[in-house]
């Protein structure tokens, strides 16, 4: 799934204030029916688990509100959206839950929006960006979690022997991976158009191109600008094997481990790839994905979402745990490491003047600048399952993506309907 096997480890969720008193109701929170909280468990390819502190966190929580229990449920991350779609058709929502998607509820009416959980000056501290993609008609029901953008890593070591530099366009880019496919480099660009996150990858190409998957009315994966980066991935990297052996296969798990084993050269990947790396004492370094003519590329904006539902009537309780959350307090006692990336400004205020937080300085000055899939519109799981499965035949040799990307579209317009 999207928000993926490496994302475990909930980093700087933020540094917003407490919840104050302003719009919430005049009873008390106290009840003697848990806060019911579903969440993501994942495995240990990448990273650390995201469940010992989920419990730091809780415990904390019920020992600074002890009125409020907390019922924690963890669902693997690959059963995670199927479990909670199930459990709302049975009327058996939890209260705040964690996921990939939110507008198809938001679009249901089932959600509490963020300005009924959290006073003003908390809401406002979301970076805007984040805010904005978890918007439905102007109001944010997803609260963003997991947050992270990416970079180009590449090796220094195989950079070094091919004497070449980190590339500005993707002439350069090009000419990189024929300088390391003539070391013998396996992957000399690791094009991650596999099932597990192939919508993250084909994004990043499209957004260096100024294209993407939606315009001001709504899909447009056919547009002239969209058709010809895909042909130039079909035609410069697939074709000339600068990709790897099969791109449409390549998930991005794999291309981690793949890059630690130093059989691919360069790809797009996210902060947590620096643990995994520093540990092995991996020579890497990282740089903005280049645009297709030069300069830095806005970056592909990627994270789970929370969201709070009404079913059980709980928005006081709910708020309470989520400003917790997402307060400063919080921040700075779960946050840190190389996972996840602050969602609020003023975590990222910390956090850039933290010299220990140095490796994440370029990551978090990217996030302004971040776009992200159209995850507003509630058709976007039914789109993005035929993004993931097709886009990969798009640039594979002979390979047409006119006819992928209008396949697309019309898989947009039916979905819509």
């Amino acid at each position: 799934m999207r928000r993926r096997q490496f994302l475990l480890h909930a980093a700087g969720l933020s540094g917003a204030t407490a919840l104050g008193t302003a719009g919430l109701t005049a009873c008390s929170a106290a009840t003697d029916t848990p806060l019911k909280l579903l969440v993501a468990s994942y495995d240990d390819s990448v990273g650390s688990s995201i469940g010992d502190q989920w419990d730091k966190v809780v415990a904390a929580f019920e020992k600074a509100h002890p009125d409020i229990q907390v019922a924690l449920e963890r669902v693997p991350f690959a059963k995670l959206d199927q479990t909670l779609a199930r459990r709302v058709k049975d009327g058996d929502a939890p209260d705040i839950a964690q996921s990939n998607f939110f507008a198809p509820y938001a679009e249901e009416d089932r959600l509490y929006g963020a300005d009924d959980l959290f006073d003003v000056r908390t809401e406002g501290d979301f970076i805007r960006s984040y805010a904005e993609a978890g918007m439905v008609d102007r109001v944010q029901y997803g609260l963003p979690f997991l947050a992270s953008t990416p970079r180009l890593f590449y090796n220094k070591a195989l950079f070094k022997q091919a004497r070449v530099k980190a590339p500005r366009s993707w002439a350069e880019l090009h000419d990189v991976a024929k300088a390391l496919k003539a070391l013998g480099v396996p992957t000399p660009y690791g094009l991650q158009l596999g099932p597990e996150a192939a919508e993250d990858e084909a994004l990043a190409w499209l957004l260096a191109d100024g294209g993407g998957y939606s315009g001001l009315t709504g899909y447009d994966f056919a547009s002239p600008g969209n058709i010809d980066t895909l042909t130039w991935l079909r035609d410069n990297l697939v074709a000339q094997g600068l990709a790897g052996p099969d791109p449409a296969k390549l998930t991005r798990t794999d291309a981690y481990a793949q890059f630690l084993r130093g059989r691919i050269g360069m790809m797009i990947a996210h902060p947590v790839l620096m643990g995994a790396a520093d540990r092995a004492k991996f020579p890497y370094a990282h740089a903005p994905f280049p645009k297709k003519l030069g300069g830095a590329a806005p970056p592909v904006g990627l994270n789970d979402w929370l969201m709070a539902f009404k079913r059980n009537g709980r928005r006081e309780q709910c708020g309470m745990f989520l400003s917790y959350l997402y307060g400063s307090e919080s921040a700075v006692a779960y946050g840190g490491g190389q996972s996840a990336l602050p969602v609020t400004s003023s975590a990222s205020d910390a956090l850039r003047k933290d010299p220990g937080q140095r490796p994440m300085w370029d990551f978090i000055d990217q996030m302004p600048q971040a776009r992200f899939q159209p995850t507003n519109l509630g058709s976007w799981p039914e789109v993005r399952a035929a993004v993931r499965e097709r886009v990969g035949e798009a640039v594979a040799k002979g390979g047409n993506p006119k006819a992928v990307l209008e396949s697309l579209d019309v898989t947009a317009v039916q979905a819509e309907r």
